[in-house]
């Protein structure tokens, strides 16, 4: 069997699994992900029991995945060169936040939500995709 159908194959059932995830958590709900951020306000905690459990489960599976020679269908891991934190990181990282609590859309569940066919995760996707591009076409006049 061709690995390149194989590996397409594998990252759409992981993407689909994701996405299910999202899903059933709520997190694609962005009222319910605005609660969440909202501490000082009306405050639902229930998504930190989703985050705790997906950090639960990197911390477990993650060691043992590195202790692998390779990925199942890859040929090498792609992993973060850099371990320090710089401008462009804690930019982007505000950047990321604050979209987060302006729209209640994160990029993953975002893109679950198109899904439903609604209007507001599209406007996000694209904004997003139109961000993305500007953010690549400023770091390549940069080098």
């Amino acid at each position: 069997m061709n690995p390149h159908i194989v590996s397409s194959a594998a990252a759409l059932f992981c993407g689909t699994l994701f996405g299910a995830g999202l899903t059933l958590s709520a997190m694609v709900n962005p009222e319910k992900v605005l609660n969440f951020l909202d501490v000082l306000g009306h405050w639902d905690p229930s998504l930190a029991l989703v985050m705790g459990g997906a950090v639960a489960v990197t911390l477990v599976a993650f060691p043992l995945v590195l202790r692998r020679p390779r990925p199942w269908f890859g040929a090498r891991f792609h992993l973060p060169q850099k371990s320090t934190l710089d401008a462009r990181l804690l930019i982007g990282a505000a950047f990321f936040g604050v979209g987060w609590g302006l729209a209640g859309y994160c990029p993953g569940p975002a893109l679950a939500a198109l899904s439903f066919g609604r209007l507001e995760p599209l406007v996000f996707v694209l904004a997003m995709a139109v961000g993305s591009w500007i953010a690549g076409r400023v770091q390549q006049q940069q080098a």
